[in-house]
């Protein structure tokens, strides 16, 4: 069987995006979404991506892992199928769609960017060494002194796999602040098991993880991923934070066909 795919990125977070609305893809073959994810033998990209039908919304997000596992919500897989929707004419300026962790709302600026509406979030664990959130996904938030050197995957993966997260695991943020609103980080994700150059609920976790700690005064907080700039923006209730919001770029990089 030929399968189309299309490419697309996000702030370096790179996705192969299918559209299953006519149900063709074998959802439950983990060997060929890990296949198709790798960088030697397949297509390559962090995630898979299915983009199908769906009765309450305009579309549904069904998310891949690179290790051909179905995962939970991905933030900046979420600001990539909103383009790709765009791109299969399902959408114009604004949509909502149904991912794993529920239902989104996103808008596409005049140049493209996109602000994708993420979950609230009402729990929050402090630590004197590190921050836990979900932000759609779960998220260990961490500051280190010498980020620039640090070693993620070493690191990251001694935390992902830590008696704190049990069996299913944590992605893990390292964090330096740089400025008032100004955060760099990088990030382990689980399921690729190593660093990536951008993770969306990952840097919507910092940004709220650091105002919880009295580490920004600001609402709206800039992420400094590997691969380019996020700003993550929210509302303080009531020990809750709503009305939160990732923006940044999400742009298709080539389309092409497979045999599988």
């Amino acid at each position: 069987m030929e399968l189309t795919f299309y490419k697309y990125e996000g702030t370096g977070n790179d996705f192969v995006m299918i559209d299953n609305r006519q149900g063709v893809f074998p959802k439950g073959n983990t060997k060929l979404v890990a296949h198709l994810c790798n960088r030697r033998f397949g297509i390559g990209a962090d995630g898979l991506i299915l983009l199908e039908n769906d009765k309450t919304a305009d579309f549904r997000m069904v998310y891949y892992n690179s290790d051909g596992n179905q995962s939970s919500m991905c933030g900046n897989g979420g600001r990539c199928i909103v383009a790709f929707a765009k791109k299969l004419q399902l959408i114009e300026q604004e949509t909502t769609f149904i991912a794993a962790d529920g239902l989104h709302y996103a808008t596409i600026a005049t140049d493209g960017t996109i602000s994708l509406q993420m979950k609230d979030v009402d729990t929050i664990k402090v630590t004197p060494e590190y921050a836990f959130l979900n932000t759609g996904s779960p998220h260990h938030v961490q500051l280190v002194d010498d980020l620039e050197n640090w070693n993620v995957k070493e690191k990251g993966a001694a935390i992902r796999y830590s008696d704190w997260y049990g069996q299913s695991g944590s992605n893990v943020n390292f964090v330096k602040k740089i400025g008032a609103d100004l955060f760099a980080i990088r990030t382990y994700e689980r399921g690729v098991e190593d660093e990536t150059l951008s993770c969306g609920t990952g840097a919507t976790a910092v940004a709220i993880a650091m105002k919880v700690t009295g580490k920004t005064d600001s609402n709206t907080i800039q992420i400094k991923v590997e691969g380019g700039i996020l700003t993550v923006s929210f509302r303080p209730l009531e020990g809750r934070f709503v009305n939160v919001f990732l923006k940044g770029p999400a742009s298709f990089v080539f389309e092409g066909t497979i045999v599988i």
